[in-house]
């Protein structure tokens, strides 16, 4: 007699952090999005925080943000500086970056950046670029 496969075992396995690195992969910046609050979510899990809301989608990100903290990592020369951002993006959450293509120091509080995903050894990773003020 074959018993029946449970429900559990009839769904797919989430692997949110996984998806989000496949999707950087693909050159793609997405976020998770809850159908209900339409909150979105950073970093990618099964369920929404404080509500435990697990009816997320991913979406795709607009990449902008805001600088909300940074940091200088200094070097030993020859290896040069960098800095280390918490940026909020536009879309509400946070996410903990470098910004490139500016001095480490000349990163400020408030300054305005976009996200670009650029490969780092075997892997992809989100950094963002200063966006000149207009």
């Amino acid at each position: 007699m074959t018993q029946a496969a449970s429900p559990a075992s009839r769904t797919a396995p989430i692997h949110p952090e996984q998806d989000y690195l496949r999707f950087l992969a693909q050159g793609r910046l997405m976020l998770l999005r809850s159908r209900a609050s339409g909150q979105h979510v950073f970093y990618p899990r099964v369920a929404q925080p404080r509500t435990g809301d697990t009816d997320l989608e991913w979406v795709p990100a607009s990449g902008n943000g805001t600088v909300y903290a940074t940091t200088v990592v200094r070097q030993r020369p020859p290896v040069a500086d960098y800095n280390v951002a918490l940026v909020d993006l536009d879309e509400g959450v946070r996410m903990m970056a470098r910004v490139d293509g500016v001095a480490p120091a000349s990163v400020s509080i408030g300054m305005r950046v976009k996200a670009r995903i650029t490969a780092e050894g075997d892997s992809y990773i989100v950094v963002f670029d200063a966006v000149a003020a207009t």
